[in-house]
């Protein structure tokens, strides 16, 4: 009977076991998207009243003085160096020199057995332990193997379970398990 109830909580554990999917590796080698909660850096050569730091709102934008609304969500940095530039031509500056950086990544988000559970600044490269490790570590029941991370790729919310040495990104959540013994 041991044997059997040992068994079954085996089986159990390995029902809800969700592999990464192939998305998620690739999603790693992709050109970084902006999304909501990045902040970025505007630099217009000679325009000191343009250049400033803008963050993305929640509907995707980003506000620029004498441009206004320019679409964010789902674009890279050059694809934003373009679109201002292009508006900035438009009546305003004869060839604009725009450049574009990440100021700040939108945050992580830790939950479960960890030390102290929340939303945590993203820093490029982090892996999932680094990530754990600034929420304060595993706690004693931590499942320390793997975790599960839920990520946003191509607008569509995809949960899979790696190894704590797998690399995350902004707006990934991570979720640390208990483990069974």
């Amino acid at each position: 009977m041991v044997a059997i109830g040992v068994l079954s909580m085996t089986l159990g554990g390995c029902a809800s076991y969700r592999p990464a999917p192939p998305a998620f590796n690739a999603a790693i080698n992709k050109p970084y998207v902006l999304d909501a909660g990045d902040r970025i850096r505007l630099t217009v050569f000679d325009q000191e009243g343009i250049t400033n730091t803008y963050s993305v709102d929640q509907a995707g934008y980003i506000s620029v003085p004498l441009v206004g609304s320019v679409p964010a969500r789902g674009k890279t940095i050059q694809q934003i160096e373009a679109a201002v530039a292009a508006k900035l031509r438009k009546g305003f500056l004869r060839d604009p020199d725009v450049a574009v950086e990440i100021d700040r990544y939108r945050p992580v988000f830790i939950m479960g057995e960890v030390g102290a559970a929340g939303q945590y600044s993203y820093v490029p490269g982090m892996t999932a332990q680094k990530a754990i490790a600034a929420a304060g570590g595993f706690t004693p029941r931590a499942n320390q193997a793997d975790v599960d991370i839920t990520r946003q790729i191509n607008g569509e919310s995809l949960t899979g379970r790696v190894i704590i040495s797998e690399q995350v990104l902004p707006g990934d959540t991570l979720y640390v398990r208990e483990r069974f013994f």
